[in-house]
């Protein structure tokens, strides 16, 4: 069964920078649509981003600007670099496979000063 693995989150100041990544046990995302989603306490889960298969990504508008996709050779990974963080990007940040309906087991993000 593929299996999704997220990596990346920690502790940061508001206004620092992460990269998250989104690991897959066998090579799905190349012909997968991907989505990140975060979930802060007490919230509902909220999409973050969604990468086409061709690697086009759509954010959501709270994060334009911050957030950016990467071009990198690992077939099995996406990663998302975060910037200029802010206290409410505080979330557990999961990734999805549309085509395999399902979603790692989350990474925590906290900012934090």
């Amino acid at each position: 069964q593929v299996q999704l693995v997220e990596s990346g989150g920690g502790l940061v100041q508001p206004g620092g920078s992460l990269r998250l990544s989104c690991t897959a046990s066998r090579n799905i995302i190349s012909i997968s649509v991907m989505d990140w989603y975060r979930q802060a306490p007490g919230k509902e889960r909220e999409v973050v981003a969604t990468i086409a298969i061709g690697g086009s990504t759509n954010y959501v508008e709270s994060v334009k600007g911050r957030f950016t996709n990467t071009i990198n050779n690992a077939k099995d990974t996406v990663y998302l670099p975060m910037d200029s963080l802010k206290p409410e990007d505080t979330a557990v940040y999961f990734c999805s496979a549309r085509l395999i309906n399902g979603w790692g087991k989350g990474t925590l993000v906290t900012v934090s000063s």
